[in-house]
């Protein structure tokens, strides 16, 4: 019977970690699956997972007072959701829903903030690791929201 391991190696967000480290990372995952439409999580609610996208895409929501909805960024098979789990208060910042049938790994937050209280070296490779996912979301949300409100951006600063 294949673990989460095998697939988590294979994946670029945690190339380069020790076998001990995926170990215990696949021992808080486990295979998910979201209808087309279905809501993975809302923006604001206590955030407690975090999801490897395998298969399918995932719209992620931000929501505007005036407008409702906005999709700062549509992630892929392969792509990295939720990071709201490793931040406190543990909120979600976004809100992410499954555009077609999607497939992923869940890794549970709590279990991994509670084995990277054990062990410094586990804590430290996630949130490098994460650091680079923090980026990327705040270089879309940055650019959805300059396309949003600036609906000519070349006018609005005298071009």
């Amino acid at each position: 019977m294949q673990t989460l391991k095998t697939p988590l190696k294979e994946h670029p967000f945690f190339q380069g970690l020790d076998d001990s480290h995926l170990e215990t990372i696949a021992g808080c995952g486990r295979n998910i699956q979201f209808a087309a439409g279905e809501t993975i999580f809302r923006e604001g609610q206590e955030a407690d997972y975090f999801y490897v996208i395998r298969h399918g895409s995932v719209a992620l929501d931000i929501h505007g007072a005036q407008r409702g909805a906005i999709t700062i960024e549509t992630v892929a098979a392969g792509e990295i959701i939720g990071w709201s789990w490793l931040v406190p208060p543990y909120r979600w910042r976004f809100s992410a829903r499954a555009v077609v049938k999607t497939r992923a790994i869940a890794l549970d937050g709590r279990c991994l903030r509670g084995k990277c209280e054990q062990d410094f070296q586990l804590g430290y490779e996630l949130f490098k690791r994460f650091a680079h996912v923090f980026s990327e979301r705040l270089d879309h949300t940055i650019m959805q929201l300059l396309d949003v409100y600036c609906e000519n951006p070349a006018k609005k600063i005298g071009r």
